[in-house]
């Protein structure tokens, strides 16, 4: 490990050695920037599913006036926005800002004043400005990820002061992206207080006419996401969020639990990779059976290196539980395997709400070419990791889990160069496939893409392949849910939790030694691809002359 920025070297020893004595250690709280203030109350959430799939929205048409009154004409209710020291990270402390909070909400004027009360100045949370442009209307603005101008898509922010009867109108003016899933049926999540505590309901699909266009026509070009809501209660505290929530003290609170079982710590350590920017542990989970680990190959996976994209850390939790549970087939998979897991590559990102960069202000999974520990820690110490177990061991397959905001279903983009032969180029294809026969519901195959382009030389997918890990993939999850096997819905928490077991059982089936599941698929990706190009079965026509762009265009 490489110290940076005068901190000591983070500990490689694990806390607690499978089979070993237990030795105390704890979770501090998490480090942020000091521009930012936070809020001293806790924000947990319970887990809930719904108990049918959550359809979804029907796709409306743009609409030429979303809101009655322009912004400039309305009243601002809520602005906060950290005062950045400059234009890069400087320093981080426990609870942000010192000092006394101020107060960006605006004060109610008594019982009838029926304003929404706004607040996102907690863990992960993002809301920058509200503006009340109607009785109940509301144009809100997301905050730049930090020390950057540019990346708004993730929100998640707190509403007070509610009431049941009227219907109201959110529109996120600042949504960055052109295209988004909210113009296919995508809804906002809801989440009210009240029903958590007295019903037991969590995170529900919120939102009727969602409305997804252009705002404007200034550059860089700005894009709408506008919904109508009725909240469930007069006087209810409610959270907006555009996936399930999960900080980076979910995640502790996990490993905490995972330390203190005495089952689970047999075959699972916890150690600190290293530490972020500002000072936030990224932990190394390695899980294999106790007693050596001689002969077995390893399995690398990553999450959240996008801190928006929270979808990917319910399937890395999904992997994880079924990974150290006492299911017949996770035994199997500790005894043959040894599993190098980073459940949050990006956890200061997490902390402070950002879509995509790390605190030093840019996309971390561009990074990996780079050497520059003090910069991205994270990345740099998870490639420097896997170097090493390369030169000792085969790793058979690096997984980094994503959440994807314009496709559908679930998804792999795998490594396809062009140059190897017919059969390295199928059985890159091979893991995918399998995927979506074990979770026909779910993943997308023809979804799938597999050639590497430049732009993409410094993601974790490609980087993993160029030093040698021949199964290289990113996992994409839909921020909204799957339209394969009947379905149209949203997922819910349990469905993205599934993504890892489902990935579990294709690992087993794609390092079968009997080679039947294998052979089956080679032959399918083989007429695959031979139908994509038009070639006749039999014809004695040949793909792999053929480029991976030209294979998916």
């Amino acid at each position: 490990a490489v110290p940076h920025q005068g901190r000591p070297t983070p500990s490689t020893q694990p806390w607690r050695s499978p089979g070993g004595p237990q030795v105390p250690f704890s979770f501090p709280a998490p480090r942020w920037p000091v521009e930012c203030e936070v809020i001293q109350e806790t924000i947990e959430h319970i887990e809930w599913v719904p108990p049918k799939p959550e359809s979804f929205c029907p796709p409306m048409g743009p609409e030429q006036a979303l809101y009655t009154l322009g912004e400039e004409q309305g009243t601002v209710v809520y602005h906060s926005s950290p005062a950045l020291q400059g234009s890069c990270f400087t320093r981080a402390r426990v609870g942000g800002a010192p000092g006394p909070l101020s107060s960006p909400a605006a004060c109610l004027e008594g019982s009838q004043d029926t304003t929404l009360l706004f607040e996102s100045r907690f863990e992960s949370g993002n809301l920058q400005k509200a503006t009340k442009v109607g009785p109940y209307e509301y144009v809100l603005m997301l905050r730049p990820d930090l020390y950057t101008a540019k990346h708004t898509q993730w929100f998640y922010f707190r509403v007070q002061n509610t009431r049941q009867e009227p219907l109201y109108r959110f529109t996120i003016a600042n949504m960055a992206k052109p295209k988004s899933l909210y113009g296919q049926g995508l809804r906002p999540l809801l989440y009210s207080q009240r029903d958590a505590q007295s019903c037991g309901i969590g995170w529900r699909r919120g939102g009727t006419d969602v409305r997804y266009d252009r705002g404007g026509a200034g550059e860089p070009p700005m894009f709408r996401l506008s919904w109508a809501v009725r909240f469930p209660h007069d006087g209810d505290t409610c959270f907006f969020a555009a996936c399930y929530p999960y900080t980076y003290s979910d995640l502790q609170r996990y490993l905490h639990a995972l330390a203190a079982d005495p089952v689970r710590s047999q075959y699972c350590t916890v150690q600190a990779l290293c530490r972020s920017l500002a000072g936030n542990t990224v932990y190394l989970l390695t899980v294999t059976s106790p007693g050596g680990t001689a002969g077995k190959r390893v399995v690398v996976a990553s999450a959240r290196v996008h801190p928006g994209e929270s979808g990917g850390s319910w399937a890395m939790r999904g992997f994880l539980d079924f990974l150290l549970s006492a299911h017949a087939d996770a035994r199997l998979l500790r005894r043959l395997f040894v599993f190098k897991v980073v459940p949050m590559l990006n956890p200061d990102g997490v902390v402070v709400g950002n879509s995509r960069c790390s605190l030093a202000g840019r996309d971390p999974n561009r990074a990996y070419g780079m050497a520059l520990p003090g910069s991205f820690p994270g990345v740099w110490h998870l490639r420097a990791m896997v170097q090493r177990v390369l030169a000792e061991r085969e790793v058979v397959l690096y997984c980094d889990f994503h959440g994807h905001s314009r496709k559908n279903n679930v998804f792999m983009y795998g490594c396809d160069a062009g140059g190897d032969g017919t059969g390295a180029r199928l059985r890159q294809r091979v893991f995918p496939l399998m995927l979506s026969k074990n979770a026909p519901d779910k993943f997308s195959f023809s979804s799938c893409k597999f050639r590497v382009q430049k732009s993409k030389e410094g993601t974790g997918r490609v980087s993993m392949w160029r030093l040698g890990v021949s199964h290289s993939y990113t996992l994409e999850v839909a921020f909204s849910g799957s339209t394969l096997g009947g379905r149209s819905s949203h997922f819910s928490v349990e469905d993205l939790k599934s993504l890892g077991r489902i990935l579990c059982d294709t690992l087993l089936d794609f390092c079968d030694p009997a080679p039947t599941k294998l052979q089956q698929c080679l032959v399918e990706a083989d007429a695959l691809l031979q139908w994509r190009m038009g070639l006749e079965p039999g014809s004695g026509g040949s793909w792999n002359d053929v480029s991976p762009s030209e294979l998916e265009s």
